[in-house]
């Protein structure tokens, strides 16, 4: 059975920095591609970030550009999302998917095995 556990949210002032990590259990990890993905309350959820399963193609919102850094430890089984420069508007709930021998494309309908999310509030 696919988990995957996301940590790392927290309280954090405008201009701080997070680190976001995602277990993942149940698969083969190295052939899955991993994404980020976000939500409001009253909005449909969107991407953040997305990782090929090769690890050689990220893609990242518009939004997050320059900012935020998605990475892999596929000897730990661990998604990472590092996430610095943080503004109010990134205030939400954050969620890890995978998807098996995918690429980069950050779609999610795309994902399944999603996590139950960790909770970033940036105040300003």
């Amino acid at each position: 059975q696919v988990q995957v556990v996301e940590s790392g949210g927290g309280l954090v002032q405008a201009g701080g920095s997070l680190r976001l990590s995602c277990r993942a259990s149940g698969l083969r990890f190295n052939v899955y591609a991993m994404g980020w993905f976000r939500q409001t309350p009253g909005k449909e959820r969107e991407a953040v970030s997305c990782i090929a399963w090769s690890g050689d193609s990220t893609y990242y919102a518009d939004s997050v550009k320059g900012r935020f850094t998605i990475s892999r430890d596929n000897a730990e089984n661990t998604l990472y999302l590092q996430m610095n420069s943080l503004k109010s508007d990134d205030t939400a709930m954050y969620y890890c998917a995978a998807r098996p021998y995918g690429s980069n494309d950050c779609r999610p309908a795309l994902y399944g095995n999603w996590g139950q999310g960790t909770q970033v509030t940036v105040s300003s």
